[in-house]
């Protein structure tokens, strides 16, 4: 038997800590005496305080902890090491696209002395498109749900044998952004074989266009240069913008290799 005391050093936990995981029910002292109230914990509870430990360092919270070791759910725990293995790989390539972009920041600054040099690297063209089919899906998502729109969007052209042109895009129909909610129409568009096949047309006209290269953390670098060369050269937004998929990690390449095409619908300003 080991006092509480000697279980914190041993587990590496404070003795605070231990009195709250008593409380929430995480892990109880194995006995208590009823005269002086010291609390003891036995050596066969250490395995347990150490993969609570681990769970926590995973980034399960302590209610999540407590439901997944409680008792009949622990053939469980592998499944959500996994879903938490994804994500947390998610978060390092997040982060590692952020520390590359920081870098590339610094480089910039330290070159030009300007901190918002980054916005030249943009070159706004105007280009006139033409009428596209496309094979759409709109409804309010949030940013992680676009894979999952997507995937329906290929599993129809599949099942149904629909020959797309292979572009990729999103359009994007809010006034305003939101991570969790948007109204977003995700699109592939279609081969003029498969035009009958269309949700709808996505009307050609006078569209401002940038390239963005790179992760898509950065895209709001080249919304920002857009806008300002619109407003510069006299002209209003049209319709709603929309991006093109050139190039992404399906393409089997890194984030810095990404291309992505954004269009802006435009007219001459009225004002």
């Amino acid at each position: 038997m080991l006092s509480i005391g000697q279980f914190s050093k041993v587990c590496m936990v404070s003795v605070k800590t231990l009195h709250h995981y008593d409380r929430i029910g995480l892990i109880h002292p194995w006995e208590v005496d009823r005269y002086s109230g010291y609390r003891y914990y036995d050596e066969s509870q250490i395995p347990r305080m150490l993969l609570i430990g681990r769970l926590k360092r995973y980034g399960f919270s302590l209610a999540e902890i407590r439901g997944l070791l409680s008792e009949g759910r622990e053939r469980a725990l592998f499944s959500k090491l996994k879903d938490q293995e994804r994500e947390l790989g998610r978060h390092i390539s997040e982060t590692s696209l952020i520390l590359a972009e920081l870098q590339q920041h610094l480089r910039d600054f330290e070159r030009t002395g300007d901190i918002m040099s980054y916005q030249n690297n943009y070159a706004v063209a105007l280009e006139e498109t033409t009428d596209r089919p496309i094979l759409s899906s709109r409804q309010k998502m949030s940013v992680e749900d676009f894979g999952k729109y997507y995937g329906k969007l290929f599993e129809q052209v599949a099942r149904e044998q629909i020959v797309t042109d292979r572009a990729v895009m999103a359009i994007y129909h809010d006034e305003e952004f939101s991570q969790e909610c948007n109204d977003t129409e995700t699109a592939l568009g279609l081969a003029e074989t498969s035009k009958d096949c269309a949700t709808r047309i996505l009307k050609g006209g006078l569209c401002a266009v940038t390239m963005h290269y790179g992760g898509y953390s950065g895209l709001p670098d080249a919304y920002g240069a857009l806008v300002q060369w619109i407003n510069e050269n006299g002209y209003e937004t049209a319709d709603s913008p929309y991006e093109i998929y050139l190039k992404t990690q399906f393409d089997d390449l890194p984030a810095d290799q990404w291309e992505t095409k954004i269009f802006f619908p435009i007219r001459k300003s009225r004002g």
